[in-house]
């Protein structure tokens, strides 16, 4: 009989032990699960934040009281000026200072107004928005038989890449538009 009681408490103390691990492993795992989670909760707010900032170059382009300013561009317009990018050999980065850049912040976007100011797109937690606008090229007008041969009308055809970044992050979620605006045909 003495041996037995030795034996239960042996078993006890695995099954313990076993209780113990599974234990652990359940929180390791939940800490691992929270921090995923996190993770992409912070690339959701970067990505609304490029997604805004697509939203405000072209609500910028849209806007009549900058269409008609001799003295202010729309962004697509401050593109065209520009050399035509060469999606074969160029890259368009969200980090390239040289594009036409637009912004996006919780103030949301002024009419009026060249958003080019830096500010926060959302304060908790803090994130930037921002936009870059190439030319890419003018073709022919596809689709549409009213704007297609021989009318002087013609496709400019642009790139928009929305940028979002969260503050003292390394990287920026990128989305990019394709646009397309009918006017008149460069003369050649």
């Amino acid at each position: 009989m003495k041996h037995q009681h030795g034996l239960v408490l042996v078993f006890a103390l695995l099954v313990l032990l076993s209780i113990t691990i599974l234990g652990v492993a359940a929180i390791n795992s939940s800490i691992l699960q929270s921090k995923m989670a996190s993770s992409i909760e912070r690339k959701s707010f970067a990505f609304d934040a490029a997604e805004a900032a697509l939203g405000g170059a072209v609500f910028e382009a849209e806007d009549e009281t900058i269409l008609t300013n001799p003295n202010a561009d729309d962004p697509f317009t401050e593109a065209r000026q520009a050399n035509a990018f060469d999606e074969d050999n160029e890259v368009l980065s969200c980090f390239d200072d040289t594009r036409v850049t637009r912004t996006a912040t919780a103030d949301g976007m002024t009419v009026s107004t060249v958003h080019t100011g830096q500010a926060l797109f959302s304060n908790n937690p803090p994130v930037n928005a921002w936009s870059r606008t190439v030319f890419l090229q003018e073709q022919a007008c596809k689709g549409s038989s009213n704007v297609t041969g021989g009318s002087g009308i013609s496709c400019h055809v642009f790139l928009v890449r929305g940028c979002g970044q969260l503050q003292g992050s390394n990287y920026a979620v990128a989305n990019t538009l394709a646009a397309s605006i009918v006017a008149p045909a460069t003369s050649q």
